[in-house]
């Protein structure tokens, strides 16, 4: 077993079901570098209503065991989270995204790291086409990556949307 794989096996948390297993592999320039791996994600979900997604690709980016964890709720209600895998969101996300149009981008990034670990406040704004003068949505992405030396991971995403009780903080929108 190649040393980055022994590292992904050894960092799959113990809850992990007993199915996790690797990822399909990685386009290198994908995980290369933390702007690739971020561009990587908002890339993979988008795309116009009709055209498949590549969720071979949007697994590769993600460490086994990782989780993707919309809030929500209706207003005046306790807030929910409610917790995914990867195949999770594809199978429940997917058709949506390639029956509607569905177009997400960067539009702020706040960083922090240490060691081997980073922690990124990704501002995003969504369209259902590129021409679309308004985002339907925008909201924070709480990004944890890894980086094992060789490549980045993506170990979850956390993410709120914006409301008018929850506006995005101006610190928060500066690249």
């Amino acid at each position: 077993m190649p040393a980055t794989e022994a590292l992904v096996a050894q960092a799959a948390p113990a809850t992990a079901p007993a199915t996790a297993s690797l990822p399909p592999a990685a386009r290198p320039a994908d995980v290369a570098s933390l702007d690739a791996i971020l561009a990587a994600l908002y890339d993979v979900i988008s795309g116009p209503a009709g055209q498949k997604r590549d969720w071979d690709r949007f697994r590769s980016l993600f460490i086994p065991g990782a989780r993707l964890i919309p809030t929500g709720g209706p207003a005046g209600q306790p807030a929910r989270a409610v917790v995914w895998t990867p195949e999770e969101y594809a199978q429940r996300a997917g058709a949506s995204l390639e029956r509607d149009g569905f177009f997400e981008r960067e539009i702020g990034r706040s960083v922090d790291t240490f060691g081997r670990i980073t922690q990124v406040f990704s501002v995003y704004d969504s369209k259902r086409t590129l021409a679309d003068a308004k985002p339907f949505q925008r909201g924070i992405n709480s990004i944890q990556l890894l980086n094992d030396g060789t490549r980045w991971w993506v170990v979850s995403i956390y993410w709120d949307a914006e409301r008018p009780d929850n506006p995005i903080p101006e610190r928060y929108l500066k690249k």
